[in-house]
């Protein structure tokens, strides 16, 4: 197969989908790879070391479309990309399609197999290509968070971790999931009160054995959810529904009714956010204020941290890569379960249900569109 990997052009994206060694793996399995020239540059990876592994560096990205089989991307594809993807070919990246109803549309019309890293789901319900984004999402979103709180940067001037004498901060983490997981492990390692709510139970109680009584775990109702989002100085939106948008469920009037100078940071926005009140933003204006409290929502959090991201993010799909490549789309997800939830598009229909009923398209489950003629 030919396997295509064009240099990211979203804002502030500086991630690659694939290292040196992952091509090396490729090309002894019989596959070509096409890199733009560049593609490695905001990692620091350079187009010689891509040549090295046997990688074929082009000077633009549409040679790149046009001469692929499967485009490897993180991110999903921006609108000057629409139009060089064409039918039958897959798309491997992170898709977030169901905020997304422009990209869903254009990618129907191309009729493109949109494989996204985010459903890929294995039988215990985990999400193996989206945990070490998470994780770095969850870590860095306590770490910008801090950031904020300072007087200099429009927050409340509160440090999280307190000193003898005076109170520690407050940290709500709404969702217990990889994200919220990670950034409780910062929040705790800087000494904040640390409250934790989640609708799963098994999922508090993994929390509380982790972490005993250095956080409180609640369950996550709108009693509970009010109380500790009110009374904190930093919110970290961290909940997931696969493949589907993210439920509001801080509401304007909790923003409302909080510190002025707090901060909240919507991890959950690239599904279309937790908060009533967020909107997505951008690293170069990652910020701005609603009733005195600062929303922090960046969609690609981890693209600043692009070198460990990239070789994180590797580790996790190219295997899943390696599968595609080795058998096709088809005989790939007929072997492997995990791999054929990821495939939210397939030649002009929504194949994933949750996308489906987010953007409100008909279902088809893939084996029904595959056998479409």
């Amino acid at each position: 197969m030919v396997i295509g990997i064009p240099k990211e052009i979203k804002e502030d994206e500086y991630r690659v989908a694939i290292v040196p060694a992952g091509v090396r793996v490729l090309k002894r399995r019989g596959h070509r790879v096409l890199l733009q020239r560049g593609a490695g540059g905001g990692c620091r990876i350079s187009d010689r070391e891509y040549e090295d592994a046997g990688a074929e560096v082009l000077e633009d990205s549409s040679e790149v479309y046009a001469r692929s089989e499967m485009i490897m991307k993180v991110k999903e594809p921006q609108s000057q990309e629409y139009d060089l993807l064409r039918e039958g070919q897959i798309l491997f990246a992170f898709l977030h399609l169901a905020p997304a109803a422009e990209l869903t549309a254009a990618l129907l019309k191309r009729k493109a197999i949109g494989v996204a890293y985010e459903t890929i789901q294995d039988e215990d319900g985990s999400l193996p290509l989206l945990v070490p984004m998470s994780e770095v999402a969850g870590r860095m979103a306590v770490q910008v968070g801090t950031h904020f709180l300072e007087k200099t940067q429009g927050g409340r001037g509160v440090l999280l971790g307190g000193v003898p004498g005076v109170g520690r901060g407050r940290v709500a983490v709404v969702g217990a999931g990889t994200v919220g997981r990670a950034a409780t492990k910062i929040a705790v390692g800087m000494g904040a009160d640390v409250y934790v709510l989640d609708v799963n139970q098994n999922r508090l109680m993994h929390m509380d054995d982790l972490f005993g009584n250095r956080v409180t775990t609640l369950i996550s109702n709108d009693e509970n959810l009010r109380f500790s989002v009110t009374n904190s100085h930093l919110v970290v939106g961290a909940v997931l529904i696969p493949g589907a948008r993210a439920p509001k469920l801080v509401t304007k009037e909790m923003v409302k009714a909080m510190k002025s100078g707090a901060v909240i940071v919507d991890v959950a926005i690239d599904q279309g956010g937790c908060v009533e009140t967020s909107r997505p933003t951008t690293h170069q204006h990652p910020t701005y204020t609603v009733d005195e409290v600062i929303h922090y929502c960046v969609p690609n959090m981890p693209g600043v941290v692009a070198r460990t991201s990239t070789f994180a993010l590797t580790n996790m799909t190219l295997p899943y890569a390696v599968k595609l490549a080795d058998h096709g789309l088809i005989s790939a997800v007929e072997q492997d379960g995990a791999l054929a939830k990821g495939v939210n598009l397939y030649r002009g229909y929504v194949t994933y249900e949750n996308v489906a009923r987010s953007l409100g398209y008909s279902y088809t489950p893939l084996k029904n569109a595959v056998s479409i003629k």
